[in-house]
């Protein structure tokens, strides 16, 4: 059994239920990179503050710098005894360089380490998910101009409501997701303060220099209160709100993929290499990559939920409770960045159907609202225009025909207000013309948001 770092305060052994009970190597090893950085920063100020020698700060550095080596070649023995990343990484540490290593931890405490490391990790993480989430952004766009002119119905409550643009239906996913974009930007503004030597809870009596750590790390400030420091996982949780609610833009999205690609919408074929087929009927193309990045989004809601009840009750300042915040999150970052990258792949290898998608508009009394509109501008009250257009679809119901059939001397019947100009607004093109506002389905006025959406893409390419 390993040697524990507090074994000088204990008579007996950790006992091997407990071992196998608090251990955390086996999923926070995936920390090592920053927990090494962190410590190379930490040996390094260590010596230029002459609290450990230099020649020992070199050598701390450079045994942290094998160590990593080490890891990446997968010849490192990870020890489930000795908990966690950090200890396993001191322990090989002090085996190969000697007393010197024993020399890293001064000042420090493994709670200030690991709130560095998760916030090293995050991140690293929120950044690198922002350029999936960017990918995705490019196909919507690339997707909604291949299908640039085509239109479809807009729907309430899954009923057919107004027509729209097909183009205007993918930009709304591609405002989603660039409002999910922005909010892991402000995520990561977050993550400014660096926790190292914030110590256990009360801080440190040696005179470390904070500031030269945190510069060195990528922070712009340190943390102002130690005990805040060592027990904050707002930014964890902040994580994973932005995680969870990414997901659930997935998930409708994913949805409205799973309905469109079914034989009784048809408006959507899916690539064969994201679709699954039967064991039993041959005939079957079944949408799974859609319905996992559906079906994942519970997790992702009850990894945030989990992190929150695990908060709700904690005193101050460190618990091992917060031991519990890894897996949720690292799971987190797992599945948001499998189904952004499943979700770009399907999409951009969609092909939707224009004639199904144009036909399915001329049912279902789709230019209705446009006509009571009309006698809104010919004098009539809105709500009275709307009773006058209500009775109309009620006959057309009644007599099994659509509004486009109606004459002018039938539309009379129901209002003197009604001209030969009230048939012209009845198509769906007359209508999409007149959606002509800003963030409207107006041909142009999507034209516009698409142009606007490549620019946003192409700033980010500069930053």
């Amino acid at each position: 059994m390993s040697k524990k770092p507090w074994q000088g305060r204990f008579r007996h052994d950790t006992s091997d239920v407990m071992e196998r009970f608090s251990q955390s190597v086996s999923f926070d090893k995936r920390l090592y990179r920053q927990d090494i950085e962190g410590s190379i920063a930490h040996a390094r100020m260590l010596g230029e503050r002459g609290i450990i020698p230099k020649e020992d700060a070199r050598l701390i550095i450079e045994g942290l710098e094998n160590i990593r080596n080490q890891i990446e070649d997968d010849s490192f023995n990870w020890d489930p005894s000795l908990e966690d990343v950090h200890m396993n990484i001191e322990s090989a540490l002090t085996r190969q360089i000697g007393d010197a290593g024993s020399r890293l931890h001064t000042s420090r405490s493994r709670n200030d380490q690991v709130g560095l490391d998760f916030r090293m990790y995050l991140r690293e993480e929120a950044r690198r998910i922002r350029d999936l989430l960017v990918e995705l952004l490019r196909v919507i766009i690339e997707k909604a101009g291949e299908y640039s002119g085509t239109f479809m119905p807009g729907y309430t409550h899954l009923q057919r409501a107004q027509p729209i643009l097909l183009s205007h239906h993918l930009m709304a996913y591609f405002e989603m997701f660039r409002r999910d974009h922005g909010r892991l930007a402000g995520f990561m503004n977050t993550l400014s303060a660096s926790p190292l030597g914030s110590g256990a809870l009360a801080g440190t009596s040696f005179p470390i220099d904070r500031e030269m750590t945190a510069n060195e790390l990528g922070f712009s400030e340190v943390s102002r209160n130690s005990m805040d420091a060592v027990s904050d996982r707002d930014f964890v949780a902040e994580f994973l709100f932005a995680a969870a609610l990414c997901q659930i833009h997935l998930s409708r999205l994913a949805e409205e993929i799973i309905l469109w690609a079914s034989t009784e919408f048809s408006f959507v074929a899916l690539p064969d290499s994201y679709s699954t087929g039967s064991s039993m009927m041959p005939q079957k193309k079944n949408p799974d990559s859609a319905e996992l990045i559906r079906g994942k989004t519970g997790r992702m809601i009850g990894n945030l939920t989990s992190l929150l009840v695990t908060l709700k009750g904690l005193p101050m300042a460190y618990n091992r409770d917060l031991q519990e915040d890894k897996e949720p999150t690292f799971d987190s970052v797992d599945t948001l960045s499998g189904s952004l990258e499943v979700m770009a792949g399907l999409l951009a290898g969609s092909s939707f159907d224009r004639e199904r998608l144009e036909t399915a508009t001329v049912d279902g009394f789709i230019t209705a609202t446009d006509l009571a509109d009309y006698l809104v501008q010919k004098g009539v009250p809105f709500r009275n225009a709307h009773e006058i257009t209500g009775k109309i679809v009620r006959d057309c119901l009644d007599k099994g025909r659509v509004l486009s059939q109606m004459s002018v001397d039938e539309l009379r019947t129901f209002s003197e207000y009604f001209n030969e100009d009230a048939l012209k607004i009845l198509t769906v093109q007359a209508s999409l013309d007149k959606k002509d506002v800003p963030g409207g389905t107006a041909p142009a006025r999507v034209q516009d948001a698409m142009e606007e959406a490549r620019a946003f893409l192409a700033q980010i390419d500069t930053d």
